[in-house]
């Protein structure tokens, strides 16, 4: 039985529970078998008939994958090719609420759940080449409605639904918890008192976390164990589910350096170079021969118009260089033209592009390849 022997169980020693700890050890489990899942699939059926030995108490972690696939939380996409980035991106800007870091064609995002990780969790792994799965659509419902499912089934058990992340300011990934059921997702120790006599403060524990951090241990990442069971680990409580652990923007020091980034960034956009003046002739290259404009990548200059929609008033068109002209006549209109061309040249900057500008009676002209 895969709950019996060395090589398929992890274990922790003993360890005192003064604190809330688990005083007999805990028993990491794998649940092999599971195989496939699809859309409808029941999953409390499929854990159950993998894993008979499941017992009252044992906390399940469950990949977050296979709780989408049975949930239907698949996207169509082509492939191979250009087509199956464009479609990727398509699908990651409806899963994004807001875009946290971006380098190259990595992004950073936060989730309409409030999930701050790469490319809004969407995978494409373990699945075939033609879909991608997201998120389940609200973890912790997922997670309530499995344990019901399986208390149906006689089984009294905790749910933790996980995925992968990354952590600020450290190399490599863990596993964390999304969803969870039938456990406070924090251990609060503050008010406490540790053997020196000191009051504890702060400290609030994610045990959700360390439970799907300690089950990636056994499940592993191409082993096609989705599941895993920490046995002896004390129950807690019902709990509220694991978006406890989310940051809200108040308690959220990390953005303070990301505030003070946008102020260096309206900094150098307001110190961006003009046209030359009237009368006066642009300092020729260099070489003395005419600089041809550099290659850009078109996804890049993309990314900077989708910054300015909504915001521009002029009439734009993108070819080799972009061409900007008023939206009516007047001085008004003209000064307007002048205002948008910077703020596309502010966008293309941030997106490593920099441009110089032609100025003309009939609009602007942004050409690509100038100093930012």
């Amino acid at each position: 039985m895969t709950d019996g022997t060395a090589g398929d169980r992890a274990s922790a020693g003993p360890a005192g529970g003064s604190s809330g700890g688990p005083a007999g050890g805990l028993e990491i489990l794998p649940v092999r078998g599971i195989g496939d899942v699809t859309a409808g699939d029941d999953l409390a059926q499929l854990i159950v008939g993998a894993a008979p030995w499941i017992t009252d108490g044992d906390v399940l972690v469950v990949t977050s994958k296979i709780v989408s696939k049975a949930e239907g939380r698949l996207v169509e996409v082509p492939a191979d090719g250009p087509e199956r980035e464009e479609a990727r991106q398509r699908v990651l800007d409806g899963e994004t609420a807001r875009v946290v870091a971006r380098r190259g064609p990595t992004s950073i995002v936060q989730t309409h759940h409030g999930f701050v990780m790469a490319a809004a969790g969407i995978d494409a792994s373990n699945v075939d080449k033609t879909h991608l799965v997201l998120l389940p659509e609200d973890p912790d419902a997922s997670a309530r409605r499995l344990r019901a499912d399986l208390l149906a089934r006689g089984l009294d058990v905790v749910i933790v639904v996980s995925d992968t992340m990354g952590r600020a300011w450290r190399n490599g990934l863990t596993d964390v918890a999304l969803g969870a059921a039938g456990i406070e997702a924090l251990l609060d120790h503050r008010g406490q008192v540790d053997p020196y006599g000191n009051e504890l403060s702060l400290t609030q524990m994610a045990v959700v976390d360390e439970l799907a951090a300690a089950a990636e241990l056994v499940k592993g990442k191409c082993d096609r164990v989705p599941v895993a069971v920490v046995r002896g680990y004390p129950r807690s409580g019902e709990g509220s589910g694991a978006a406890v652990l989310i940051r809200d923007a108040e308690s959220d020091m990390f953005s303070l350096g990301t505030a003070e980034a946008r102020a260096e960034g309206l900094r150098a956009a307001a110190a961006l170079p003009g046209p030359p003046l009237a009368g006066t002739v642009p300092p020729a290259p260099r070489s003395g021969v005419a600089a041809a404009a550099p290659a850009v990548d078109p996804a890049a200059v993309a990314r900077a118009l989708r910054t300015t929609d909504g915001v521009l008033v002029s009439s734009l068109r993108v070819g080799d260089g972009i061409r900007l002209t008023p939206a009516g006549d007047g001085a008004a209109a003209l000064i307007r033209t002048g205002a948008d061309a910077h703020r596309v040249r502010a966008a293309l900057a941030a997106e490593g592009i920099g441009t110089t500008v032609v100025v003309d009676d009939e609009g602007v002209t942004l050409t690509y390849g100038a100093p930012r």
